[in-house]
């Protein structure tokens, strides 16, 4: 089996969202629109093995200095081989990169996030997320997500 992390291209989009709203079904991420895909194709890297994507990861820019994590899945049948934290640690790389100095997410998995070094923080203090995003979801304002941070070292 060859494995390949890269960035994601134009004709991953289909493969994409196959991947994420199956596992939005389960509540694992919340689904995504294959247009929403399509347009952040650019924040996502994914793994693919015999050219089929069974991981994906999103890294999104929401200000000059701070970067949030989405999306990120793991087929079903490859979980638990180290994917996804591969997946993640390639999006920390590309924060770096980019000159990032934070990254952050919401997550129901807070337990796989602290073992990357992610902290809890209050919602609050992610104000251009909760305004621009959580506000829009069907779970808001009942979510169970935590929102964890992680300062990057440059």
């Amino acid at each position: 089996m060859s494995r390949q992390l890269r960035k994601a291209r134009a004709p991953d989009a289909g493969a994409i969202h196959k991947l994420i709203n199956a596992a939005a079904k389960t509540s694992q991420v919340l689904p995504r629109s294959l247009n929403n895909v399509c347009e952040h194709v650019r924040d996502f890297v994914i793994m693919e093995e015999e050219s089929a994507v069974i991981g994906c990861c999103a890294l999104h820019v929401s200000w000059e200095d701070l970067a949030e994590i989405r999306s990120l899945v793991v087929d079903e049948k490859q979980q638990g081989q180290g994917i996804g934290r591969q997946l993640v640690d390639a999006c920390l790389k590309d924060a770096v990169l980019l000159g990032i100095n934070r990254v952050f997410l919401l997550t129901a998995q807070r337990g796989f996030f602290e073992k990357l070094g992610f902290q809890e923080v209050d919602k609050a203090t992610l104000p251009h997320k909760i305004w621009r995003d959580c506000m829009e979801c069907v779970q808001f304002p009942d979510c169970c997500e935590v929102a964890l941070i992680k300062e990057l070292k440059r």
